[in-house]
C-alpha cells in the first residue's frame, strides 16, 4: 500500500474519531436542539418588526418561580440574549421606543412582569454565574403588563405578533403563562 493511501486512511480515521466523539459529548449531530433558535418577524404597510430568541422547552419541570426565578431578570429565553428590531419608533406604554435593535428582557412577577427594552447588544443572555447581562444603564423603555393565566399548557417558550384586533401587541407565552405587550 502506497505512503499516500496509508496517509488518507490515518486522516479519515481521525476525522471519524472525531465526529464520533462530537457525537457523544453533544447528544448527536442530527439531534434537534433543547432550545432551539426563531425569528418571528411582523411587516404591515412600512412597519417591520422582529424578534430573535431561543425557545426553551417545559419537559415537565416548574417554570416560573422555580426554573425562571420570580423578582430577577430573566433574559427572556435561552443561550444568546433575545433581540427586538423594529425599523420605525413605537409607543410602548406610553414611551417612545425609537427605531432601532434592542435586546428584550423580563423580570417576571407572580401576577405582572417587566418587558425591559435595552439599548446595548450582549453575546449571551447570561455570565458564568448564570446571572442575566443586562445593564439597567442601556434600559430605553420598562412596560409592566399583567400576567393572564392560561387553561392549556405551552410547552415550548412562544413570542409572537398579535395584530388581529388592529391593536398590534408583542405576546410571550410559556407553561400556562402569557402576558401582551401593546405596540403603537
Amino acid at each position: 500500500m502506497s505512503i499516500f493511501l496509508k496517509r488518507l486512511i490515518l486522516v479519515l480515521i481521525v476525522i471519524a474519531a472525531g465526529v464520533f466523539c462530537y457525537s457523544y459529548f453533544t447528544g448527536g449531530i442530527l439531534s434537534k436542539p433543547l432550545s432551539p433558535k426563531k425569528t418571528v418577524s411582523f411587516s404591515v404597510d412600512d412597519i417591520k418588526l422582529e424578534v430573535f430568541y431561543n425557545r426553551p422547552s417545559k419537559r415537565e419541570r416548574v417554570v416560573f418561580g422555580a426554573l425562571v426565578p420570580f423578582d430577577e431578570v430573566w433574559r427572556t429565553g435561552a443561550n444568546e440574549a433575545t433581540t427586538f428590531e423594529t425599523n420605525k419608533a413605537l409607543t410602548v406604554g406610553g414611551k417612545t421606543l425609537p427605531k432601532g435593535k434592542y435586546t428584550l428582557w423580563t423580570i417576571p412577577h407572580d401576577d405582572t412582569w417587566e418587558v425591559i427594552f435595552n439599548s446595548k447588544q450582549y453575546k449571551w443572555g447570561v455570565d458564568e454565574t448564570m446571572k442575566a447581562m443586562r445593564n439597567p444603564n442601556f434600559d430605553v423603555v420598562t412596560y409592566t403588563c399583567p400576567v393572564q393565566q392560561l387553561n392549556t399548557t405551552v410547552e415550548q417558550f412562544t413570542i409572537a405578533f398579535d395584530n388581529s384586533t388592529d391593536n398590534l401587541s408583542l405576546t410571550m407565552a410559556w407553561d400556562n403563562t402569557k402576558v401582551v405587550v401593546p405596540l403603537k
